[in-house]
């Protein structure tokens, strides 16, 4: 089995989890411009897309805030259920951009959780 090396982790900008972060965020903010939506899912489509973008660029800047991928966790579960609690199951594209970006939002942060346990113990090597 294939070790994951702390040196690579301890780098920013180099953890693909994080890029994965980023460019998922950004699928669910753009997502209701080719999409019809009302506007609660716009709204919450791009406030959550926003914020999985932010944490996702703070994460790749700061490789050992362990922090990161448990607001990514949360920030993915939010989204996976926001076609409920905001009600726009109806809009079906919007809905399952939905569930699918905070699915894999919620599985890349849980992916990452052990690079940034490494590059947070890294860290307080120096």
């Amino acid at each position: 089995m294939a070790r994951i090396s702390d040196r690579t982790s301890a780098r920013p900008w180099t953890r693909p989890h994080d890029w994965a972060e980023v460019v998922l965020g950004a699928v669910l903010a753009l997502s209701p411009i080719w999409f019809d939506t009302n506007t609660a899912a716009t709204w919450t489509m791009v406030v959550l897309g926003a914020l999985i973008v932010l944490d996702g660029l703070v994460s790749l800047a700061m490789p050992g805030a362990v922090y990161g991928e448990g607001v990514q966790i949360v920030l993915g579960a939010l989204a996976f259920i926001s076609p409920w609690v905001m009600g726009y199951t109806e809009f079906t594209g919007a809905a399952w951009t939905s569930w699918i970006v905070g699915g894999l939002t919620v599985i890349a942060g849980a992916a990452a959780l052990p690079l940034a346990t490494a590059a947070h113990r890294m860290a307080g090597q120096h």
